[in-house]
């Protein structure tokens, strides 16, 4: 499971890297990752101290530190 997780924080990491600051539900989509591994990858991230969340709206908006 780590491995998947570990993966997908990868996967998030170079998506934010290439396309700036985005919704949860726009990574989720544009990367094909299912919800929850988006979720456990953001966990892991944050963990890494990679990755700002703040709510824009009623959206949280990801971007990299």
């Amino acid at each position: 499971m780590s491995n998947t997780i570990g993966d997908a924080a990868g996967i998030v990491w170079k998506y934010l890297d290439q396309n700036g600051p985005s919704s949860v539900n726009k990574v989720t989509t544009e990367t094909g990752i299912n919800k929850n591994d988006v979720h456990r990858a953001i966990g892991w991230l944050c963990k890494e101290d990679k990755l700002s969340i703040e709510m824009v709206g009623r959206a949280e908006t990801l971007s990299l530190k």
